[in-house]
This record gives structure tokens, C-alpha cells and sequence, in this order.
């Protein structure tokens, strides 16, 4: 993985002048086609005044999870501790939510926006104890590019 690479394809979908969600989108296709053991890449941002997720834009295969009530799951957890949770085996986490039996482990960042969790990306794989620290510091950087665009 070439963060440096990786990071510049991310601005370059960033500065582009389409609408705040194709860029979104591309962001999610981009991530999904360039690394490998990402299977599912998706956005989630928080639903108005209420304390929970609501599922934006994504990429792989369909999920009944459109909307997730804050602490439920890895992504309602990520709202609440405002902190990255990375599970290298979701078969080893009480509080885990299904959203297929090929998903072995999952990453999720927040979105913070002038200081407040106001989303999160969520990366599913088919592959078990596949994230690094060079996947945290990606998508750490993508979601505080993606800040800038709300």
C-alpha cells in the first residue's frame, strides 16, 4: 500500500468539482477497486438530530443496515466513543452487527467536522486479521478530507 499514491488519488476526487456525493462515491469505488481486502466501503453520517447513523453512499453488496442506532454495532459504537475501532475478527465481538457471513473484520473512522463526530467511513472485508496501521492512517486522512467538503 503507497499511502503517498493513495492520498493523492483521494485529493484529486476531493478538489474535482461534481457534487459533494459523486464524490462520496468515487471515494468508495476508488477504495474498493485499489485495495484488495476492501470489500465493502461505505459512509455513514449522522441522522439529524437523532442518535443514530443513517447509511449515505457506498460500494459491494447490498445492506438491510441503513440506519444504526448510536452504540449498536461497530459503527454505533464509533459514534459514541468518537475513537477508530478496528475488529480483526467480528466473530470475537459481542457487539456486533451482520451484514453478511463472507465479512471476517472491519474498520471504522470518524468523521469529525469542527470537532463533532458527524460520521464515519466503514470498511468490511472477506479477510480475517487483514488491517494494519497503514489502513488506519488512510482512512484517517480520507475522513478528514471528506470534512472538509460539508
Amino acid at each position: 500500500m503507497n499511502l503517498q499514491v493513495l492520498q493523492q488519488s483521494i485529493d484529486k476526487i476531493i478538489s474535482d468539482t461534481t457534487p459533494k456525493e459523486e464524490k462520496l462515491q468515487a471515494i468508495c469505488d476508488f477504495l474498493e477497486n485499489e485495495i484488495s481486502y476492501y470489500d465493502w466501503v461505505g459512509f455513514y453520517f449522522k441522522n439529524g438530530h437523532k442518535e443514530e447513523l443513517k447509511l449515505a453512499q457506498y460500494t459491494g453488496e447490498e445492506t438491510e443496515h441503513t440506519i444504526i442506532p448510536f452504540g449498536k454495532g461497530i459503527c454505533g459504537q464509533v459514534a459514541v466513543t468518537n475513537k477508530n475501532f478496528v475488529v480483526q475478527d467480528v466473530s470475537e465481538q459481542d457487539n456486533y452487527i451482520s451484514c453478511g457471513w463472507k465479512v471476517k473484520s472491519e474498520i471504522v473512522i470518524p468523521i469529525f467536522v469542527d470537532g463533532e463526530n458527524f460520521g464515519q467511513i466503514d470498511i468490511d472485508s472477506h479477510t480475517a486479521n487483514t488491517f494494519t496501521d497503514n489502513d488506519e492512517a488512510l482512512l484517517e486522512y480520507v475522513c478528514k478530507e471528506v470534512a472538509t467538503l460539508f
